[in-house]
């Protein structure tokens, strides 16, 4: 009864609540359009086009796919870029996730002062990459960095291509972990308490319990840290761009598709090559994640 009561309300919506429900169907769905989905098309059209991006697009010649075979025989930065963006990929997913992990784990325990320690641990997040960058370049410079002051050297860390990739890494991951607490600990509020209660009684230590009760309770949540951490690691840009713009070490391929299509020699249709590869490997994830969600839905 309170289901057709439910479902008799929607139906005798007044002219004024569909026009609202439409307009909030609507609106969402056009400015994801016109915002995301118009301009990845865009890319992928212009990526096999020859244009620079001053006369019009009309004039763009069509050159097939030689945008992408440059990209992978004779663009030396390509291969560099590609193992930096599986490097930061290693980092985030073998470092800063399970660092998050353990802190969720901790803070969902309720200890003394757990809102101030989540406030604390979530603030970076808040703060854009950008300004992380800055934030670190007060650590890591040579002449006034905390690190060359507190142990009396003259690293560039920023500079010197040996460390900036592990030095961006860092300043990276102190703001993934902040996120990825933040999914954890938000799986973990709603685990039953009752699946504890029942592993405790049969004897299992909270190590047991966490890794064959908890964790595997949260297998949609490892499903979007998982999405969440890879297209991340791909679209890492800010931090790498305020740093030194992609270059001397710390090429990404993201860093590469903004310095081709606004750089000097500005090539739109090599740098939309360049960003397609980046689509293809962020669609690849994005479809296992949505194919996981349905098949638990049904």
């Amino acid at each position: 009864m309170a289901r057709r009561a439910k479902y008799k309300g929607i139906d005798h919506l007044t002219p004024v609540d569909r026009v609202v429900v439409g307009l909030m169907i609507a609106v969402p769905t056009i400015l994801v359009l016109w915002l995301v989905w118009v301009p990845a098309i865009g890319s992928v059209l212009l990526s096999f086009t020859n244009w620079d991006g001053i006369g019009p697009i009309s004039a763009a010649k069509n050159v097939g796919l030689r945008n992408y075979h440059d990209v992978l025989t004779i663009y030396p930065p390509f291969v560099p870029a590609l193992q930096h963006n599986l490097i930061w990929l290693a980092v985030m997913f073998l470092f800063a996730t399970p660092v998050g992990m353990f802190l969720a784990v901790l803070l969902d325990r309720e200890v003394r002062g757990s809102r101030v320690y989540q406030t604390a641990i979530y603030l970076p997040v808040v703060l854009s990459l950008a300004l992380v960058g800055f934030i670190w370049q007060l650590i890591y410079s040579r002449d006034q960095g905390l690190i060359n002051a507190v142990t009396g050297g003259s690293i560039d860390w920023y500079g010197d291509q040996r460390y900036n990739l592990w030095a961006a890494l860092i300043a990276s991951s102190w703001r993934h972990v902040g996120y990825i607490m933040l999914l954890y600990l938000a799986g973990l509020k709603g685990v039953d308490p009752t699946l504890r209660e029942a592993a405790k009684v049969d004897g299992a230590s909270e190590r047991q319990t966490f890794f064959r009760v908890v964790f595997p309770v949260m297998f949609p949540i490892n499903i979007i840290v998982l999405v969440v951490t890879v297209i991340e690691s791909l679209r890492a840009f800010d931090l790498v761009w305020v740093i030194n713009k992609g270059r001397n070490g710390l090429e990404l391929i993201s860093t590469l598709v903004t310095s081709n299509i606004v750089g000097e020699a500005s090539r739109i249709g090599f740098g939309s090559a360049l960003a397609t590869f980046m689509l293809v490997i962020s669609s690849i994830f994005i479809v296992l994640y949505l194919r996981i969600v349905m098949r638990e839905q049904r």
